[in-house]
């Protein structure tokens, strides 16, 4: 990998400074050493969510603030944990460890298809994260976590037109200390972790993190025992913060993570039609449940995955004014394989994906602190990445009977017949063959740069002005080379039946049942039936046909694997450029010490999407030129008049396009004593929201016309007496779709958005008892529920809902010396929920779906030093 250079010119560049800069001052680092820790008094959160340093009630923007010790305290592990602390947060792992969705208030996407960056920003410590399969790891030496609702594009360089998430760790610090933490619980899971910090010079510091996390998986694998879901990731960090003057310091991070795990497992909910041809193959379903949190493999799923890089800070103070740069680059690499039909039968005989990503970022930051009503922040980022995605899907060796059995065996029997009458060599592999599927290399360059600022000012006292913007230009360039083998998927039926002497073409003046006269050779494509019961979508140069004049036809649902149209070809480039201003504006107004107002409307943007797999096709529109007059011929097509257009190529989608976001806001938030909250009303939309839909064979990148959401989001603590804290959390979110005409399943506009709950809360406690001798028993509780919501969009599948309650506890004794011993449980009430459910792979009529975590338990000490 590149990275160990990377590794090795920071490691260079630090030495040198720190030779040359070492006998500067320290008293910078002194005065702005990190806050007092959110441990020692919670009541004081400072949030960097507009850039600026300012407490959690002072900043004007709907956040969410998950401290240090919260999160120690709810023994949260990764950030799939956090949801269960923030209520506007959703978190779904998918099919592998390296893909995973974040969603907020609602929206979210980015998982499964490697060009398509989520409209929830990812950052740690700045530093944008562009892949989910880049921002998973385990949480590392951290300071907080801000969540931040709504569109973020005015202050953040890059995709945010639904939230970010902001991870915030620890910097070094001057003063030697650290902590180790072991602990241990039910499925034999271990996490150890530790980290030290100290001083190398007076004006040098330094820290180092590591850690592990390992634990057998909570679902089996049937045809041989393994377990599935497992656990098995390390992370390494380290960090320098070189202060060579009071107004200027550098900070150096750099960070390595792997996973290796057997991910993740998948349930049968529903049993359909095709698992009578898989028994009679000799295959196995497990119709046990879903719950029983057992499957069927024939071999374990492989989830290899390295994320690293470095980063460098710079800031500098000029008075009033000060400079920030954030320098970094970053490698991941995600290696999957599995058998996705999750049968006992070889129908699937690999799934493998290898996504190779490199990331270059910049950002430059100057920001003002006046004395006078007048401030600002004016910032420019830029953006490289390259994107190199092999994906396989070949087919297994019980395919070929499979496929016999779901058509009574014709699909073998007729074999000899659609050989001679389509021309097929010889030499050419036996229909459904083992080893035959498609074969896929993408190679993918994204360039972006932004220019963006804000300026406040306080029209009166306590009243302050904020407006904001944010320029956009994103370049994309898209190449493919993709293969397919399969040889059945390729042979034009149609021209079969012809070849057969069946009539190839609908006659002069044909009328469709329920329809007009149509000309002659509308319909080039399809054999004479005795009805038609539709005219061609723009989405498919062919109709709709029933009858059965030509039996080969009822084959072609085995074609899933249809020709492909590399790309960039005589009419597609494989190149998008977008641009575009985005705004914001605030009145923030401090009506008492205790108490401060907002109101703001902000608009946001995320740059086209790719579609970097199989279903990437050729837009319907290059396939049918246009519609035409009553009786006069089909305009001719793009595709076909460049001579692209094969047997079987079909049309779908390239690219999703921008994503346009709104939101309104209204917030109150209060703090007194013993006595805090924060209440946000909102109004929000994405316009062309970017919907990836999995389809059984495939993913479907549509735009949905606009998704909004009006909400209420309120959050708040209560401390009755000093030893105890009470915190309630609750978000009511009403979703839908305002316009969604071309999605999966047709037109679903006004229905409500699947798999986002109408309520979310969670509940918590915390009680710290003080005992003699500086030891202290805290007893800390979470509960965390989820309104019943349908969780896929099909129509049919209406009946398929998740609640989810889910309640954790720990209990810690802390003593004097900086020991700490926790027993500890998550999902006590071991609650059971489906997270996401989708079509079985190549098993028509089937469900399978993702159940949640079975409880888990433990103990674990941790010493700080």
């Amino acid at each position: 990998m590149k990275l160990g250079n990377h590794l090795l010119k920071a490691a260079m560049l630090s030495t040198i400074s720190i030779a040359s800069l070492s006998v500067g001052s320290a008293a910078f680092a002194q005065d702005n050493a990190p806050q007092a820790s959110d441990d020692a008094d919670e009541n004081v959160i400072i949030v960097t969510a507009t850039k600026r340093e300012q407490t959690l009630e002072e900043v004007p923007v709907a956040v969410s603030v998950t401290s240090a010790a919260a999160i120690e305290r709810a023994q949260v592990r990764d950030l799939k944990d956090l949801q269960t602390l923030v209520p506007s947060l959703r978190v779904s792992q998918l099919q592998s460890s390296a893909n995973t969705n974040f969603i907020i208030r609602g929206f979210g996407n980015g998982a499964n298809n490697p060009g398509i960056e989520g409209s929830v920003g990812v950052f740690i410590d700045g530093v944008y994260r562009s892949r989910s399969a880049a921002a998973i790891s385990d949480l590392p030496n951290l300071q907080r976590v801000e969540v931040l609702r709504g569109p973020q594009s005015t202050l953040f360089g890059k995709n945010a037109s639904a939230g970010v998430i902001s991870i915030v760790t620890a910097a070094p610090s001057y003063e030697f200390g650290g902590s180790a933490e072991l602990s241990y619980g039910n499925r034999n899971a271990i996490v150890a972790k530790a980290d030290v910090t100290g001083p190398i010079a007076d004006n040098v510091a330094f820290s180092l993190a590591g850690g592990i996390n390992k634990a057998d998986g909570y679902g089996t694998n049937l045809t041989d025992g393994s377990k599935t879901s497992e656990r098995n990731r390390w992370y390494g960090r380290a960090q320098l913060l070189i202060e060579p003057s009071e107004s200027f310091k550098l900070r150096f991070i750099g960070d390595y993570d792997k996973i290796d795990e057997n991910c993740c497992f998948v349930g049968n909910i529903f049993d359909g039609p095709t698992g009578a041809a898989i028994r009679a193959i000799g295959g196995k379903v497990n119709s046990a449940g879903i719950f029983s949190y057992s499957e069927y493999q024939n071999f374990a799923s492989e989830n290899k995955i390295t994320n690293g890089g470095v980063s460098m800070q710079a800031d500098y103070e000029m008075g009033s004014l000060s400079l920030t740069s954030i320098s970094a680059y970053r490698e991941s690499r995600a290696k999957t394989n599995a058998d996705s039909d999750f049968t006992s039968a070889d129908l699937i005989g690999a799934n493998r994906g290898d996504v190779d990503i490199t990331t270059k970022t910049q950002e430059l930051r100057l920001a003002s602190d006046f004395d006078g009503p007048f401030n600002f922040l004016l910032g420019a980022y830029y953006f490289n990445e390259s994107i190199n995605n092999k994906q396989a899907l070949t087919l297994g060796r019980d395919f070929r009977n499979y496929a016999s059995a779901l058509t009574r065996g014709a699909y073998v029997s007729l074999e000899p017949t659609i050989r001679a009458a389509g021309g097929v060599p010889s030499t050419a592999a036996p229909f459904g063959g083992q080893g035959q599927g498609r074969f896929e290399d993408w190679d993918y360059k994204n360039k972006a740069y932004s220019i963006f600022g804000t300026a406040d000012l306080e029209l009166t006292d306590g009243l302050v002005l904020t407006g904001g913007f944010n320029y956009t230009k994103d370049k994309k360039n898209l190449k493919s080379n993709t293969t397919i083998t399969d040889v059945f998927s390729a042979i034009d039926l149609v021209q079969v039946g012809a070849n057969a002497g069946l009539p190839a073409a609908l006659p002069a003046g044909f009328v469709p049942a329920g329809g007009t006269a149509l000309a002659s050779g509308l319909f080039p494509r399809i054999n004479n039936c005795a009805t038609v019961t539709n005219a061609p979508a723009s989405s498919t140069p062919n109709p709709t046909r029933s009858g059965t004049c030509n039996p080969f036809l009822d084959l072609q649902a085995l074609q899933f694997l249809p020709p492909f149209l590399n790309i960039p070809n005589a009419v597609e480039d494989g190149r998008t450029s977008d641009g575009k201003l985005t705004y914001s504006v605030r009145l923030a107004w401090e009506a008492t010490d205790s108490i401060n107002l907002y109101a703001s409307y902000g608009t946001g943007f995320k740059a086209t999407s790719w579609n970097m797999s199989i279903d990437s096709r050729p837009f319907g529109s290059d396939f049918i030129a246009g519609s035409p007059a009553q009786g006069a011929p089909l305009a001719a097509s793009a595709i076909r008049t460049a001579g692209l257009a094969s047997a079987n190529l079909t049309s779908g989608t390239r690219y999703a396009l921008p994503e346009e976001a709104k939101v309104k806001e209204l917030g109150l938030k209060a703090k007194w004593d013993s006595v805090a909250f924060n209440l946000t009303i909102f109004d929000q939309s994405i316009k062309n929201f970017q919907g990836n839909s999995f389809i059984g064979t495939g993913f479907v990148l549509t735009n949905a016309g606009k998704q909004s959401v009006k909400g209420v989001e309120f959050d708040s603590s209560f401390n009755p007496i000093d030893a105890l804290q009470l915190r309630v959390a609750t978000v009511y979110l009403d979703s839908k779709y305002d316009s969604y005409v071309g999605s999966q399943f047709g037109d679903i506009s006004g229905q409500a958005v699947a798999g986002i709950p109408k309520w979310s809360t969670t509940l918590g406690a915390t009680y710290t008892m003080d005992l003699n001798d500086g030891k202290a028993l805290i007893f800390n509780a979470d509960y965390h529920n989820e309104s019943n919501v349908v969780i896929n969009e099909n129509p049919a599948w209406r009946q398929y809902k998740r609640e989810v309650n889910d309640l954790s506890a720990a209990a810690t004794l802390r003593f004097d010396s900086g020991l700490q011993v926790s027993l500890w449980g998550r999902n006590l009430t071991n609650a059971k929920y489906v997270s996401v459910n989708f079509p079985s792979v190549v098993q028509s009529g089937s469900i399978s779906g993702y159940p949640n975590a079975p409880r888990t338990y433990g103990a674990s000490v941790k010493y700080k030093f």
